[in-house]
């Protein structure tokens, strides 16, 4: 119910506030749509028409996997047989007709995210309140990256991922690698968790899990190369990003610089899929007794913080940020924190505060980059908060409003 709920209330706040109330608050004669989402949903026609050749050519401005254009084809098809145009919203189409169907399909895809939080929140035990309120925190940050940026293979990308850890946490180890597998042909991003299953399985198992959660991508990207080698080899191998367009941060200066003034980032990803294994090599220690067996609660909420622990380093890491590459961190941080109330609350509140404050466009290499990582730091902490800090303020209040003893 409360994944539903969410869902149903994301659709109609977006779609009423790219559409009415927020062209009436912002002034805008047009639309406020996201703009990122039309490069992909080109890249998705033209799967429609079976030109697999031009997904990474101009205009699309895909740089991940090629799922990110697969998971978007259904409404693709149907933008195309309705006859309406992909053109880019602008002041020569300021109500792009096609965004009344993208806009409620990309946010509904967008929500397996916030499925796979309420399972896992389930899983850890939770309650239905506080379920609740995951849902609520869970939808807020959904509402970045797909409402407000246009990028619905993140959500769907982690989503499938978070589901992966959870089949993994039950024993089911072959169905975690598939879902994997989705969820890396989605998004590559999520690779940097892969260190951190793999500790956790059996080594026999091992083999067996990399070949499944490798194959969708290996099919999907070998099909993609074998139609357009060097255009696929350059979006995916450099993935271009713009620090004049974007928040370049402290690294910008040290990432190899392309044409038209953008810098590579898939090297420093690379760096952050490395530091995962470190997160990786701590967290195996506790893994030594759990492997082979199904996860106890406690076992499960400590995976899911190191996992947002590792997805931050990509943060950290990164030579350009945009706002919404901070949400796999927020997303994953508050489930860990689903099972006490005062770590959900604490957590809860500091991820919507995050959410809204990344849209402010600060410029400069330390500004943004420096508030946004001590964010995430503070969200880290407070989803891990110790039980003896978590449990102060139910102290205090008791003290307070205990009654004095006689004769004081």
């Amino acid at each position: 119910m409360f994944p539903l709920v969410a869902t149903a209330a994301l659709i109609v706040v977006s779609m009423g506030s790219t559409t009415w109330w927020g062209p009436l608050i912002t002034g805008n004669h047009g639309w406020v749509v996201p703009d990122d989402l039309w490069g992909t949903l080109t890249a998705a026609q033209r799967l429609v028409h079976l030109d697999v050749a031009g997904l990474y050519t101009r205009t699309t401005g895909l740089v991940g996997f090629p799922g990110a254009a697969v998971i978007l084809v259904p409404v693709a098809a149907l933008i195309d047989a309705a006859g309406m145009s992909l053109r880019l919203p602008g002041a020569h189409n300021l109500h792009p007709a096609a965004w009344l169907l993208a806009g409620p399909y990309e946010m509904a895809i967008s929500a397996v995210v916030l499925f796979a939080a309420d399972a896992l929140g389930e899983r850890l035990g939770a309650d239905r309140p506080k379920r609740a309120v995951l849902a609520a925190a869970s939808a807020m940050a959904v509402w970045c990256v797909s409402a407000e940026w246009g990028h619905p293979e993140d959500a769907v990308g982690v989503g499938l991922m978070l589901f992966a850890v959870l089949a993994l946490s039950r024993r089911k180890a072959p169905r975690s690698a598939w879902l994997m597998g989705a969820a890396i042909a989605v998004q590559p991003v999520v690779l940097i968790a892969l260190p951190l299953i793999l500790v956790a399985l059996e080594p026999r198992r091992v083999a067996g899990y990399l070949i499944r959660a490798a194959a969708p991508a290996v099919i999907l990207l070998g099909a993609a190369a074998a139609a357009n080698w060097r255009a696929t080899v350059h979006a995916v191998s450099n993935q271009p990003n713009w620090p004049g367009v974007d928040h370049p941060t402290p690294w910008a200066s040290l990432a190899p610089h392309l044409s038209g003034g953008a810098v590579a980032a898939g090297p420093f990803r690379v760096t952050a899929i490395g530091m995962a294994f470190v997160a990786a090599l701590i967290l195996g220690r506790h893994f030594s007794a759990e492997r082979g067996r199904a996860w106890s609660p406690q076992t499960l909420q400590e995976f899911l913080w190191w996992t947002a622990l590792a997805l931050g380093l990509r943060s950290v890491f990164e030579p350009v940020m945009v706002a919404y590459y901070l949400w796999p961190v927020l997303a994953v941080a508050v489930i860990a924190a689903a099972r006490h109330w005062s770590r959900l609350v604490a957590t809860s509140i500091l991820v919507t505060v995050i959410t809204f404050g990344s849209q402010v466009s600060w410029r400069g290499p330390w500004a943004w980059y420096a508030a946004m990582i001590a964010g995430l730091a503070v969200t880290l902490f407070l989803a891990r908060l110790p039980r003896r800090l978590a449990r102060l303020p139910q102290r205090l209040a008791r003290r307070t409003l205990s009654p004095a003893p006689p004769g004081t």
